[in-house]
């Protein structure tokens, strides 16, 4: 065999040898990460959150750990995100404008699906937790839940609805940030609690547990909690809602026996 004969073959072994450990290395780093999966697991201190005619308000108590087969690299913290959405509702957002000398307000903007409460919680700042990509697909962020239809071709007389109606909601206290509010301990353990507010719209509550690493999201855990009136508040709601006629009789009648009582007790005081 010739000289470059030798060469070939021996510039054709080392290809080989390198593919080989190539190969060798992609298996080895996939059945890491396959080995290294985590997973959240997770408790609420309740699901069942009653509203009666002293309601105040009520605090959920949220917690889990992480489950992993094996150890991860840390060269990413592991960060948590706690997101928990009321029921959605049809919202119309109206703004003031200047009409021959006079603020009023102009036809508004209907948002076709807008959560009655949004609350999330994260270990760290929001931007330094979750990428652009993971709060657009998974939703996570306040601009990512309201849904807007209207008749204006107005882009930019548009554009100021979505934060107008956050704004509004964040003064009612029905939107709110915790950043900083879920403590991971050890990488394992994760705790938060989130104090639901006296407004509370019946219905289904939306419970989603993000874990992170990198600003990507693992894993996605899912919950609920269920928001009912009970006692005189439940028979007023049912009231009101199945049956009005009545409901709207009956409140003329209260209305009427409380002016009338009001009325004697005037009269006989400063008889």
């Amino acid at each position: 065999m010739t000289g470059r004969g030798i060469q070939r073959a021996l510039r054709h072994q080392f290809s080989l040898r390198l593919a080989t450990l190539t190969l060798f290395s992609v298996l080895a780093a996939t059945a890491t990460a396959e080995a290294a999966e985590e997973t959240v697991i997770a408790g609420l201190s309740q699901t069942h959150v009653s509203i009666t005619t002293d309601f105040s308000g009520s605090e959920i108590f949220i917690y889990g750990a992480i489950k992993r087969d094996a150890p991860v690299p840390k060269d990413w913290p592991l960060d948590v995100i706690v997101a928990v959405t009321g029921p959605l509702e049809p919202v119309i957002v109206r703004k003031k404008v200047r009409k021959f000398g006079v603020w009023v307000n102009d036809a508004g903007v209907k948002v076709d699906a807008a959560p009655s409460l949004y609350a999330v919680a994260t270990t760290g700042p929001y931007r330094d937790v979750i990428s652009f990509t993971d709060d657009f697909r998974y939703k996570v962020g306040i601009e990512n839940l309201v849904r807007f239809i209207g008749e204006t071709h107005d882009a930019e007389f548009k554009k100021g609805y979505p934060e107008a109606l956050v704004r509004l909601r964040r003064a009612q206290g029905t939107y709110f940030e915790l950043i900083g509010g879920v403590k991971v301990t050890d990488e394992t353990l994760f705790e938060t609690r989130i104090r639901l507010p006296a407004n509370l719209v019946e219905g289904d509550y939306n419970v989603r547990i993000f874990l992170l690493r990198n600003k990507a999201v693992l894993d996605v855990f899912q919950s609920s909690i269920e928001v009912r009136k009970v006692g005189l508040e439940r028979w007023i709601y049912t009231m009101a809602q199945e049956q009005s006629a009545l409901y709207g009789v009956l409140s003329i009648l209260v209305a009427l026996i409380a002016g009338w009582l009001a009325s004697a007790f005037f009269r006989l005081v400063f008889r």
